[in-house]
């Protein structure tokens, strides 16, 4: 994340940082990066930069001047198969489309009871709504646990509102920088982030990266109850918007298997699209441990 002037460039496929003050330089191999955040907008990068990035699948989100996350660049050509991948999607079924949605939002219900009771909060509440999820999750299960969830996570008047007061903002960073992850998984297995399988909208660049998010939701969470009661963290500084950007690397448990939130969604995508295959009927969903 680049919050202060820098110029970005290119040498021998490894990223070079330029500071604008002292003209100090820094080297990272761009194989090692995932993701590039420009927040400053005296932040200067070169197209070369920009091009070895897509090539490498680096998703490079660029702030506005609030310094939210607010577009993206990503590579059209993630995958050697996407052609075969995105025709898959495309003739998907309605009946593996509810199935699909109904794996996620049970895993999404799952994880915020684990978070409740993780910090010390009764997360059985939410047993009788992920127990009782249909195909396509017809009778909103989703939204009436979303309702005992927000209002036992944080304090009892919270409303989880995009707009809304503290601690609304800190998560509002923290899943934009997860959705741009999830959009960087989905085009990495080869799929096509505008083919979404419940969020439909016009204006909707990625809904499908909105759709497999889901699960992921509670890892954002997790942070920001941490930072809002723990640290008395109400404005989304450079202090907060660094740990948020850790939820990459949060624990997931996957089955049996431990691992990074990032290398977690790359699991999860290419069992999307072995179900979308027709290969399996399960997706690899992530567990709070």
């Amino acid at each position: 994340m680049f919050s202060s002037p820098v110029y970005l460039s290119l040498k021998d496929q490894q990223m070079v940082i330029t500071f604008k003050d002292n003209k100090d330089t820094v080297i990272r191999p761009i194989e090692d990066i995932g993701f590039v955040v420009i927040e400053n907008p005296q932040v200067s990068i070169s197209v070369p930069l920009l091009n070895e990035l897509a090539e490498n699948n680096v998703s490079v989100v660029f702030c506005d001047k609030k310094q939210m996350p607010k577009t993206m660049l990503m590579t059209l050509d993630g995958n050697t198969t996407q052609q075969e991948s995105y025709k898959y999607q495309i003739d998907a079924s309605a009946p593996m489309k509810k199935n699909i949605w109904k794996q996620l939002v049970e895993c999404k219900i799952k994880n915020q009871a684990l978070l409740l009771n993780k910090v010390g909060k009764n997360g059985d509440v939410l047993k009788q709504y992920y127990m009782n999820v249909k195909s396509g999750d017809t009778d909103n299960r989703e939204g009436a646990a979303a309702r005992e969830y927000w209002g036992r996570i944080f304090d009892d008047g919270f409303k989880r509102d995009r707009e809304g007061q503290s601690p609304n903002n800190l998560l509002n960073y923290g899943y934009t920088i997860l959705r741009a992850a999830v959009a960087r998984a989905l085009i990495g297995s080869g799929l096509y982030p505008a083919f979404g399988v419940f969020h439909r909208n016009r204006y909707n660049a990625f809904p499908l990266a909105d759709d497999v998010m889901e699960p992921y939701r509670p890892f954002v969470d997790e942070l920001v109850y941490h930072l809002y009661y723990d640290s008395a963290v109400s404005e989304l500084d450079n202090q907060a918007k660094g740990v948020l950007l850790r939820v990459l690397f949060s624990d997931v448990k996957m089955g049996k298997v431990t691992r990074p939130l990032e290398n977690a969604l790359s699991l999860t995508t290419a069992s999307l699209l072995r179900m979308y295959k027709g290969e399996t009927d399960k997706l690899s969903l992530p567990m709070i441990t």
